[in-house]
């Protein structure tokens, strides 16, 4: 109530001779007219349109194109710094040739360190084809580890890396460390360190990954058929469920899944192939498919349409 009264009480523009008339803007000479009598009743308008013409004027009222960047809410001061262009004329530098307008104070360490950050962390979601609420949630995760100052003496770029593994899990669609490990600088192991610390200081956590999280990335990029993809996920989830690979990780069970998968039917991989996407070695793809071999004909779905029986499987 409060509230109401209180946008009641701001004064309002209106013409002296005819209060409810519709007031016209003219955005050239900034002023407010009367469509009544044609007299102003406002003077000095900002005009909020575009700074230069545009065809969006043409077909629509409001135009959001403007001069400067979008406010950018993870910086101090909101990304509102002004930049002083270099000096070219002689009214610019003083008579012992120093330069007048200097740019040391526009933005803070802080921020700059947390700019260079974000860039890193934008150029490492497009390598990988990262949507854009997955940059924005890593942006914020790294805002809040680095205002803690929680992880003194680890590099921002592994803490950015860290970050963005972490966005990709809470987001639900995760990314192996050797996925982050490619588009970035740093070594597995420090992504690792720096991803344990992160979830300790911001007392957070992640939901744990499963086979389910990579099977239809890993098979989309092998080229595999629907019925490939389905097949090797049912055989991954029986897998778990009979506790025949205890141990071992999601990605090298997801790997040996579509490996037997793939070899059952016509569409074949070898492990180097399956390997190089899945980001696990080839060895590490046999010890887990000798894991579940034995129990082959009970991991395929029903419906499955074999081309090669389950007897006939390589045995590795």
């Amino acid at each position: 109530m409060a509230s109401t009264s209180r946008i009641d009480a701001l004064p309002k523009v209106t013409c002296p001779n005819h209060p409810d008339a519709l007031l016209v803007e003219d955005y050239r000479a900034g002023d407010m007219i009367c469509s009544e009598c044609g007299l102003v009743v406002g003077d000095r308008v900002i005009d909020v349109g575009s700074e230069w013409r545009t065809f969006s004027n043409d077909k629509a009222a409001a135009d959001p194109s403007r001069v400067g960047d979008a406010q950018n809410p993870l910086l101090s001061g909101g990304d509102l710094t002004t930049m002083i262009g270099k000096g070219t004329g002689s009214a610019s530098f003083d008579e012992f040739g120093n330069s007048k307008y200097q740019n040391r104070r526009t933005m803070s360490s802080s921020d700059r360190a947390m700019m260079n950050a974000f860039k890193e962390i934008t150029n490492m979601s497009d390598r990988i084809n990262l949507p854009r609420n997955i940059i924005d949630r890593t942006n914020n995760l790294f805002k809040q580890v680095y205002e803690q100052k929680s992880l003194k003496g680890r590099s921002n770029d592994a803490i950015a890396s860290a970050c963005l593994y972490i966005a990709c899990r809470q987001e639900g669609v995760p990314r192996t460390f050797k996925e982050i490990c490619a588009v970035s600088r740093i070594s597995k192991k420090e992504i690792g360190r720096c991803f344990k610390l992160i979830l300790k200081a911001l007392e957070t956590n992640v939901d744990l990954i499963t086979t389910g999280d990579f099977m239809s990335r890993f098979c989309s990029n092998l080229g595999l058929t629907k019925q490939v993809q389905m097949a090797a996920t049912h055989i991954a989830r029986k897998a778990v469920e009979l506790d025949l690979v205890p141990g071992r990780s999601p990605i090298s069970v997801a790997a040996a899944a579509i490996y037997m998968a793939s070899q059952a039917s016509a569409e074949k991989r070898t492990q180097k192939e399956i390997g190089d996407i899945a980001g696990v070695a080839d060895v590490t793809i046999r010890q887990s498919y000798r894991l579940i071999y034995p129990r082959a004909p009970d991991l395929f779905p029903a419906d499955f349409k074999f081309d090669t029986p389950v007897d006939k499987l390589p045995q590795l």
